[in-house]
């Protein structure tokens, strides 16, 4: 395909409301929300280098290296592209995955001539792909995907099965306060991965504990009580916390900030050691909430930031997968 016009993907970044980790060790539930702090790749019309040079470059060579061993007929060097992040950096809200999944889908909407490339293709391919990178799991890639509030059931290999979904009531917002210092996904899996290997007991609860968060944190979703979320949200917490060591002291400083200043209960999302903590309000509330939040952050901990935001839909376009058309090698 010779596109006359840029070609864009939009892919929302992700929180884990609880159950991080359960999408592949397997045997326990997840509760992710797709928000709407955005990644996205923007194709140029006409070839050309990759402008701006930087680290972005390796992933956007990466997927296309994968996509020529998937797609007939793509050019030896990817096409050029500018990325853009709402999303904080190495914050425990999926940036690095919203970014692949947009580099998957632009790239493909800009090189498969007829139907587009299944999104469930897509979820797939992505997955694969940071799984060869990473060693990890599948809820990131199904959530900015799927979008919404998804349950899943863990797989220990592949992307987990989606149990339920459902959309956050619209009258409910979500509150991102960045901390400010990064968190280490690499170390973090590989670390749990020994404890799985060695059958740690400290695993074995963390697991028990943050299922049992993850019920009911879908429980309060299901039944549009904000109270209980909060609560089951802060029981997904304590899991991480206590079991795993995921928390950190300025992590529970900004908790218990959160609490005094503005009476929202705060959950770290992603891996630990650093990165962000969300929470829930009305939306009626948020404007308050958030000046309230900032203000205290702004004298206790200056590195500190809130981010507004509310729930995404995904970048799903169909019901249910379909064929690609004329250059999938192998079809």
């Amino acid at each position: 395909m010779n596109p006359t016009h840029p070609i864009r993907a939009e892919v929302p970044c992700r929180a884990c409301l609880s159950g991080e980790d359960l999408d592949w060790l397997g045997g326990g539930r997840s509760v992710s929300l797709a928000l709407s702090l955005t990644t996205t790749v923007t194709v140029a019309a006409e070839p050309g280098p990759v402008p701006g040079g930087g680290p972005e470059d390796g992933w956007q060579r990466e997927v296309w290296a994968f996509l020529r061993e998937r797609l007939a007929g793509l050019a030896p060097r990817p096409p050029a592209v500018t990325v853009r992040s709402q999303a904080p950096a190495a914050s425990g809200l999926s940036s690095s995955t919203a970014r692949i999944v947009a580099l998957f889908r632009a790239f493909t909407d800009h090189a498969v001539r007829g139907e587009r490339v299944p999104d469930a293709t897509i979820t797939r391919w992505a997955y694969e792909f940071e799984f060869a990178v990473f060693n990890g799991g599948g809820m990131d890639h199904l959530a900015v995907v799927e979008g919404g509030a998804l349950l899943l059931d863990g797989r220990e290999r592949g992307l987990p099965a989606v149990r339920d979904r459902l959309d956050l009531p619209a009258e409910w917002r979500v509150v991102v306060v960045d901390s400010g210092t990064r968190k280490d996904t690499r170390h973090h899996i590989r670390d749990v991965r020994a404890q799985l290997a060695s059958g740690d007991p400290a695993l074995a609860a963390y697991r028990a504990a943050a299922d049992a968060a993850s019920g009911r944190v879908w429980e309060a979703l299901r039944g549009r009580d904000l109270a209980a979320l909060g609560a089951a949200m802060s029981d997904a917490h304590a899991a991480m916390r206590d079991h795993q060591r995921m928390s950190t002291p300025l992590l529970e400083e900004l908790r218990a900030l959160a609490r005094r200043s503005a009476g929202l209960p705060l959950k770290l999302s992603g891996a630990g050691g650093g990165g962000a903590l969300v929470g829930v309000c009305r939306a009626d509330a948020l404007e308050e909430t958030v000046n309230r939040l900032a203000g205290a952050l702004r004298t206790a901990h200056p590195g500190a930031r809130v981010v507004p935001a509310s729930a995404a839909p995904g970048i799903r376009r169909h019901p249910e997968p379909v064929t690609a058309g004329g250059q999938m090698k192998g079809s």
